[in-house]
């Protein structure tokens, strides 16, 4: 019986980053390229929709056979294509999902319509080979905070989610709220270490309820007004924020870990998990309760394809793949069946 890996062709397309990626299942990622659209989105002060659309567009073919010559390979080589169909920028999707298609049509290869947001789950286990199922993961982007207990390759349940902004979002409007331009959230972060953390009063929205969920609406509003008074230095309105964002996802987890037993292995995933300030913390109350932790590479926390391969991976020894009628969603929950959140804003 060959035990030759397995390769996956992986495409991301979901906002304003197009990527491509060749992952074996090994834990090889063969090659692998990002294309950011800061340049086209900073005069904005954010992402415009259909302008990312058409980026992905110019973009994702150069691309695509870039990275097959970077590796050596074609699509022969390939044992599946996979690619992001949601939940995402609708326009963005469609882009990279109907390539996908048009690639696995030509090729005769298998197609896998990806969750976005199970690439982030699983991308902890593409750099983590000890990493196995069971685990407690806090997904933390600009669209989506969660916490998901992880328990398998298709297999999640939703503990908690926002009832409002996401992290990543309030990062980012903070940010603006500060003049910091974008992408806001690293320049944020990089203003806050000249900042004092103690300095301006904010609120820790949901901290010690007994409710499950996050919010965030609050403390990005209690930064607009701190702002607006004048009294405070930019640096400290910033770290004061990031403190306060960190002290709410450590509450919002102790309490999901309060009623789970044994504890399980801690996961950070997502494009908020690249903020040093914001592992320490989650490696610090990991610590405290005696779980591990993990946090994938800066390069797999962000939006990218090589993370959506590896989905496809760990979905190929299952033989789950998709029709090439397979639909791109603009809104896709990994846990259908938890029980909605209140809130008109909620991220699911």
């Amino acid at each position: 019986m060959s035990t030759k890996p397995r390769i996956v062709l992986g495409i991301e397309s979901s906002c304003d980053e197009t990527a491509v990626a060749l992952v074996a299942s090994d834990r090889t990622i063969l090659a692998q390229q990002v294309a950011s659209q800061v340049a086209e989105h900073a005069p904005y002060g954010g992402v415009v929709p259909e302008i990312a659309a058409r980026a992905h567009a110019e973009k994702l073919a150069p691309m695509l056979g870039s990275v097959m010559r970077e590796a050596g390979l074609t699509l022969a080589d390939c044992d599946a294509i996979a690619a992001t169909a949601g939940p995402g920028l609708i326009g963005g999707v469609m882009v990279g999902l109907v390539t996908a298609k048009a690639l696995a049509m030509a090729s005769d290869t298998p197609l896998m319509a990806i969750n976005h947001l199970e690439g982030h789950a699983l991308s902890p286990r593409l750099a983590d080979p000890a990493l196995e199922f069971p685990y407690l993961l806090l997904l933390v982007s600009g669209g989506h905070c969660q916490i998901l207990l992880v328990e398998g390759v298709g297999d999640y349940r939703r503990l908690a989610t926002t009832i409002d902004d996401a992290l990543g979002e309030a990062f980012d409007k903070s940010a603006k709220i500060l003049g910091l331009g974008y992408p806001g959230g690293p320049a944020l972060e990089r203003l806050a270490k000249q900042g004092d953390p103690q300095a301006v009063p904010l609120p820790r929205p949901l901290a010690g309820s007994s409710e499950p969920h996050f919010s965030f609406a609050g403390l990005k509003s209690a930064v607009l007004r701190a702002k607006e008074s004048g009294r405070h230095a930019d640096a400290d309105i910033a770290a004061s924020f990031q403190q306060a964002a960190i002290d709410c996802l450590t509450d919002r987890l102790e309490h999901a870990l309060d009623r789970i037993d044994p504890p399980p292995h801690l996961v950070v995933a997502g494009g908020v998990a690249a903020n040093q300030s914001v592992r320490t913390a989650l490696e610090g109350l990991a610590s405290r309760r005696a779980m591990g932790f993990t946090a994938p590479p800066m390069a797999l926390c962000t939006d990218n394809a090589a993370m959506i391969a590896w989905a496809g991976c760990e979905r190929l020894p299952l033989g789950q793949f998709d029709r090439l009628d397979v639909a791109a969603r603009p809104r896709w929950p990994l846990d259908p069946a938890a029980e909605p959140a209140r809130g008109a804003g909620v991220k699911a």
